[in-house]
């Protein structure tokens, strides 16, 4: 699958039925990885791929999510989304200007967030947050690359846990163009059940980042996708942390015996391994 129609196209299809996981590779590796592992399609994580970068999250830069973007998607034969956080800019026209660039870099699609980059206030205005998931849109009809666009509300993971409000604004971004809608932190299966009643038709997004819940419950109350963030980073990087602590702190080598062998990983990568 190499043409970007195809690919968005193709991207557009799994939301319309059924339930998929869209898990998040941070480097062309774990891209790659899970493509073998038979995932149909990806989305990046701004969070996995800023640490993979040496920076926190809400230090990387609009070129840099661009390129990386770009490199995903070029890595892989199946739709790769892109985390374009909040459009890196706060006003419509920004984020407008920003998201054509990102439908430039082919991804089949991309996510908006309500969350300020600032941190305080911790979203955006629900007006302006609206215009801004509208000037998206607005972007990439005029792209003409029909990329599915996300629309994030953050309230449970930037200290505005209402679910009333987050459906409001699930609601809405809906209603500005958002082709699926996300609210990352909701954990407790009613809530999820209500944001799904509440936004249906429209496809909705759910995050796991613990254990607690399987893809057949969540599939049973009607989400459409569910994606991991940064867990799958996290849980590289736990692994790595403890092991390398221990060195450091022991001079022991005793949690390397739990690491994969050395031909499972670079089979993966052989010619014949490899896409």
């Amino acid at each position: 699958m190499t043409d970007l129609a195809d690919r968005v196209a193709e991207l557009h299809r799994l939301h319309e039925s059924g339930c998929f996981v869209i898990p998040n590779p941070w480097d062309v590796g774990t891209a790659c990885a899970l493509v073998q592992l038979g995932f149909p399609a990806l989305a990046t994580t701004s969070s996995g791929s800023a640490w993979a970068s040496g920076r926190s999250d809400a230090a990387t830069p609009l070129e840099a999510a661009l390129v990386h973007g770009g490199v995903m998607a070029a890595a892989v034969d199946i739709p790769v989304s892109l985390d374009f956080q909040d459009g890196f800019a706060a006003e419509p026209e920004g984020v407008h200007a920003n998201v054509l660039k990102g439908t430039g870099t082919g991804v089949a699609g991309l996510s908006i967030e309500d969350s300020t980059r600032d941190g305080e206030p911790p979203l955006y205005d629900f007006d302006l947050a609206v215009e801004r998931i509208r000037a998206a849109r607005r972007a990439i009809d005029e792209s003409g690359t029909g990329l599915l666009l996300t629309g994030r509300s953050e309230g449970f993971i930037r200290g505005r846990p209402d679910l009333a409000e987050t459906i409001r604004r699930l609601s809405a971004y809906g209603e500005a163009g958002a082709d699926c809608l996300y609210a990352p932190g909701l954990s407790n299966l009613e809530d999820i059940r209500q944001v799904v009643q509440a936004v249906s038709p429209k496809p909705v997004n759910v995050l796991v980042g613990a254990p607690g819940t399987t893809v057949a419950e969540l599939a049973e109350i009607g989400v459409r996708r569910i994606s991991v963030g940064g867990a799958l980073a996290r849980a590289a990087w736990g692994a790595f942390l403890v092991a390398a602590g221990e060195i450091a702190r022991d001079g022991t080598f005793e949690h390397l015996g739990s690491a994969a062998a050395f031909s499972e990983v670079d089979g993966r990568f052989s010619e014949a391994g490899s896409r």
